[in-house]
């Protein structure tokens, strides 16, 4: 691994972990794109590094401060995170079936949408002065 890659590596998690902490994203969305584009690999490559990546326990980092300020809804992310299980499970094996620019396409699309709806409902906060 050259000092570069591992400088983009580092940057890619910073601003994953922060926008995670910051918004509630889904690492995913900053990291499949950064290391698709910037380091080359292949969707479902980094789609597998992504998921690698959020298991991993520093989340729970995140979720302790959360928790600690009442802000975490247990039984909700229970059902969400058993029933996630099954999904990811399925998903990664249909995923590894479909060609790679299905994928691509996919995964623009959805950002796109989320994208198109968040700044809609962020546009109607600042009409109502929601400050």
């Amino acid at each position: 691994m050259t000092f570069q890659t591992l400088i983009i590596l580092t940057f890619i998690g910073l601003a994953a972990g922060m926008l995670s902490g910051l918004v509630g994203i889904g690492g995913g969305v900053v990291i499949v794109p950064a290391l698709v584009f910037l380091l080359g690999l292949s969707q479902h490559q980094a789609q597998g590094t992504s998921l690698f990546i959020l298991s991993l326990p520093v989340l729970v980092l995140a979720v302790f401060n959360y928790w600690k300020t009442g802000n975490v809804n247990w039984r909700f992310g229970l059902v969400i995170a058993t029933t996630f299980i099954i999904g990811a499970f399925v998903g990664s094996k249909i995923t590894l079936r479909l060609p790679e620019a299905w994928i691509k396409l996919i995964f623009g699309l959805l950002m796109a949408y989320v994208s198109i709806q968040m700044m809609l409902s962020g546009y109607q906060g600042l009409k109502q002065n929601e400050f």
